[in-house]
């Protein structure tokens, strides 16, 4: 379901450089002595208009190149520059170098403007479903709203490609679904499932690494596959999540699987005349909840569907995001 872009998107490059073409490799590519005598030769030929010694000039021509090179050399794959002011607040499209994959991976990035690195902040790590984006996920109405309100940072991984169900349908490409739609058959790898997990893990373990992220408040939260694939990855990791909000969640396993994560709290939402995703199949997953004496919420929107009920729906964000504040791993 594609919803409208009403936020500006801010793309970065793998580096997080702001310098995107970063010319400078002819120079740095010679010698350093040959880089020296450039500046010195600067340094002689502005003296005379600055009244100001050659080799003085030389020194701060230096210094600013160093600071250029700096910022276009980047980081290390899987980090990232500190975030910057104008960043925060609006929606970042980013990549890494997922090295596995053999590509660069896209992920979107939301940074409230109140973030501060020496508090520990929230996180939700937010998945997409069949057919989407990062992008399209975390412009679903209230999303970013409350992010800001509450001061959470939010990630949306890509999940290796539009439909690799994030490992819940197995580590291969074999899952019996139109998994890999919108996506070029060349881009569906033998071992799509096991790409699609971990690429999720490498979002998560980025932005650990980048900021200040309260590991006691991180949250796993999806829509349809991405739901699957919360119920999925949370029992799987559950010392990563402080609790789970699948959203219409297109699960195939067993809700007695709810027993390996029985102290996770969860809340889940679910339109009643959703097509896509069977309310009585939820409504099971629910009833095992309470059963195990999970702390659980439930959501069902009378006469909701699979799409604008969870996309355009900001009054029900809200109640997950409240839902959400008030777990926190002991």
């Amino acid at each position: 379901m594609f919803v409208p872009l009403k936020d500006k998107t801010l793309n970065r490059s793998p580096t997080h450089s702001h310098f995107p073409a970063c010319k400078l490799r002819a120079l740095t590519s010679r010698p350093i002595k040959t880089i020296a005598n450039f500046f010195v030769g600067l340094g002689e030929s502005m003296s005379t208009q600055l009244r100001m010694p050659a080799r003085l000039l030389a020194l701060f021509a230096a210094a600013a190149f160093s600071l250029l090179l700096v910022s276009c050399a980047g980081t290390p794959a899987g980090t990232a520059a500190p975030i910057y002011a104008a960043e925060r607040g609006v929606i970042l499209k980013r990549t890494y170098d997922f090295q596995a994959a053999g590509k660069e991976m896209e992920y979107a990035l939301f940074v409230p403007t109140n973030y501060n690195n020496k508090k520990p902040t929230p996180l939700v790590v937010l998945l997409h479903g069949l057919g989407s984006n990062p992008q399209q996920v975390i412009h679903y109405e209230g999303i970013v709203q409350q992010a800001e309100q509450r001061g959470y940072i939010v990630v949306a991984p890509f999940g290796y490609n539009t439909g690799g169900w994030y490992g819940s349908r197995g580590q291969g490409k074999n899952m019996n679904v139109p998994g890999a739609r919108g996506t070029a058959a060349a881009d569906i790898p033998d071992n799509l499932g096991e790409l699609s997990e971990q690429d999720v893990l490498n979002v998560l373990d980025i932005a650990r690494k980048e900021f200040n992220v309260d590991r006691k408040r991180t949250y796993l939260m999806g829509h349809s596959m991405g739901g699957g694939g919360s119920y999925y990855l949370g029992m799987k990791y559950p010392d990563n999540w402080a609790a789970l909000a699948p959203m219409a969640p297109a699960i195939w396993a067993d809700a007695g699987e709810l027993s390996k994560i029985q102290k996770m709290p969860i809340i889940v939402v679910q339109g009643d005349k959703d097509t896509l995703v069977n309310v009585e199949v939820t409504r099971q997953w629910v009833a095992k909840m309470k059963e195990l004496k999970m702390t659980h919420e439930y959501i069902e929107i009378a006469d909701g569907n699979h799409f604008n009920t969870i996309t355009r729906n900001p009054e029900m964000i809200g109640k997950v995001f409240e839902f959400l504040a008030k777990q926190k791993k002991k």
